[in-house]
């Protein structure tokens, strides 16, 4: 054992002299370039965390980034389905290659690596914590401006092992209209602070639902409260989805990838804004 040089910020040892808190952050893949990672939370599970994932994707690789998802939620894989994407997870001794969506978004997930998708993944915690590492040191992110982790809900193992073991630069919170939005925005907002790592912003699923014969909006759920909660915790409200059977429907069939809306322009505005993308995008073309 080495002389303690009292520099903790330095050391790896969890020693009892430490006065810092140990790094327990990963390194990426030796051939993976990812310049940014975001992560997609919430407080409880069912509120459509996958699908904001995957709508900021889309959007994201639009502008015309290079973007990728990282499939965090082991027992409830839904990324692949959403962009009908059934390939297989290919790679060498050097890491694993993500296979790509038709407009070129990489996905991985525990389903593409399933000899049935619909088999259950019964893995203890450990075992699932372990896979995600796995996804983000093993699984080469080639040039990936944006990569995006759909985190299982709550504040368990996984979304501690992101938080922890992957460097990001923000998360995402997705809530719904029920009256326990706040309870729910407050776990996550309060485990993110506990962990150091910004929130860029809050977005509701679920909102509300148009009647397709009079155009009126009907909060099935009640009012919303999400503005006032967004003011509460001093966030921004990145967008509001409401219930879109023609969404739903493109998920259902795998064509994510072909929506027409503008639910979250605002969002993946926001995400472009703070990240500093649309800068690095100029200089790199400038550079070229």
């Amino acid at each position: 054992m080495s002389e303690c040089t009292h520099d903790c910020s330095t050391c790896s040892s969890n020693c009892s002299s430490r006065t810092q808190p140990q790094d327990l952050r990963e390194s990426p893949n030796p051939r993976s370039t990812v310049r940014h990672v975001i992560g997609v939370v919430s407080g409880k599970g069912g509120v459509g965390k996958s699908l904001v994932t995957c709508m900021l994707a889309v959007l994201l690789q639009r502008k015309g980034y290079r973007v990728g998802i990282l499939d965090a939620d082991i027992t409830g894989p839904s990324v692949p389905k959403v962009f009908g994407l059934h390939g297989e997870v290919t790679g060498d001794e050097t890491g694993m290659i993500p296979p790509h969506t038709k407009t070129g978004i990489d996905i991985m997930s525990v389903n593409l690596m399933l000899e049935d998708e619909k088999r259950p993944v019964v893995w203890r915690g450990s075992l699932i914590s372990g896979t995600v590492k796995q996804f983000w040191t093993d699984t080469v992110w080639e040039d990936t401006d944006v990569l995006l982790i759909d985190c299982p809900p709550g504040t368990g193992d996984v979304p501690l092992t992101v938080f922890q073991t992957i460097r990001l630069d923000g998360i995402v919170i997705v809530s719904s209209p029920q009256e326990l939005v706040s309870m729910i925005v407050s776990k996550a907002a309060n485990m993110a602070q506990m962990m150091n790592i910004p929130v860029l912003g809050l977005v509701e699923n679920m909102s509300y639902v148009v009647c397709p014969d009079c155009g009126k909006r009907i909060n099935v759920y009640g009012e919303s409260h999400i503005a006032e909660i967004a003011n509460e915790f001093g966030y921004d409200l990145l967008g509001q989805i409401p219930l879109d059977s023609k969404l739903a429907g493109l998920c259902d069939m795998g064509l994510l990838e072909m929506m027409d809306n503008h639910y979250l322009d605002a969002a993946a505005d926001a995400v472009e804004k703070r990240l500093g993308l649309y800068e690095e995008k100029k200089k790199n073309s400038d550079k070229e």
